[in-house]
């Protein structure tokens, strides 16, 4: 799999998304802070990630994501959508990214000062035209997992 990690801080998940996904896989680092990137790698820098050879770090905006049409499997963000003044642009960007049938998953947690209810995130994100896949969770963590529609599949607007 191909994977974004969007907003990816200091890279709580990524080296275990890295992992997860084997040395055949890819794993893209993106924020738009400097110093987030640089603490992940520092952490990338320990012992324990020196067999890991499959992140590669960017710098971007989530408005204008590096990445060519199509060439996602995965976006995940994890408590990051609520941090992105214009969402749906940055939704519309991810979209564009995504192959056809490309998942993208947003997570919240509690407590997060900027925690969605799960119901604005799906909203959110149906307005853009992806579709609801699975519904994770409970009040205080929630994962939702949505999808780009296959060409010629009906996209869902709310």
């Amino acid at each position: 799999m191909t994977v974004l990690d969007l907003g990816c801080g200091s890279g709580a998940f990524t080296t275990f998304v890295a992992r997860a996904v084997g040395e055949q896989g890819k794993v893209y680092a993106v924020d738009i802070q400097p110093a987030m990137l640089k603490q992940l790698e520092r952490k990338l820098a320990r012992a324990e990630n020196q067999g890991i050879g499959n992140i590669e770090l960017k710098q971007a905006s989530a408005y204008e994501l590096p990445f060519e049409d199509g060439s996602l499997d995965l976006v995940y963000m994890v408590t990051v959508l609520e941090e992105i003044p214009d969402r749906g642009r940055a939704l519309r960007e991810i979209k564009r990214v995504l192959k056809p049938g490309g998942i993208l998953s947003v997570t919240e947690l509690l407590p997060d000062p900027d925690y969605p209810l799960r119901s604005t995130t799906i909203k959110t994100c149906q307005r853009e035209g992806f579709v609801l896949n699975d519904n994770l969770g409970n009040l205080w963590n929630y994962t939702i997992r949505l999808k780009k529609p296959l060409s010629g599949d009906a996209e869902i607007k709310t």
